[in-house]
């Protein structure tokens, strides 16, 4: 006998078969102009997990993703890599390229 089992974990279905278990994510589409009418709601979903697409027109398509720190380019990280380029530069440690082939060998094509 082969059991299925449906379970809903935030906003994904857990599928069972037996003892193998299958993730599902369930998406929302809905069309530009919903989307603009009811923002906040569609925020609050994706805040809580929920995969929503904005669909604009019949060929684009947007996901609704919220940006974390780890998203943001100037981070921690990337400042201490600039302020670090910047010592480099200052200390003479660079290298001069004034061709497109010198271009590509410095990066190794």
């Amino acid at each position: 006998m082969n059991l299925e089992m449906n379970v809903t974990v935030n906003n994904s279905i857990l599928h069972q078969f037996g003892t193998h278990k299958f993730k599902r994510i369930i998406m929302l589409v809905i069309s530009s102009r919903e989307f603009r009418q009811n923002q906040k709601e569609y925020f609050e979903r994706v805040d809580k997990g929920e995969h929503i697409i904005v669909q604009r027109g019949k060929d684009k398509a947007y996901a609704l993703t919220p940006v974390t720190e780890d998203d943001l380019y100037f981070n921690a990280e990337m400042v201490e890599k600039i302020k670090q380029s910047i010592q480099e530069v200052q200390n003479g440690d660079v290298k001069k390229v004034s061709s497109p082939k010198e271009i590509s060998d410095l990066l190794g094509l």
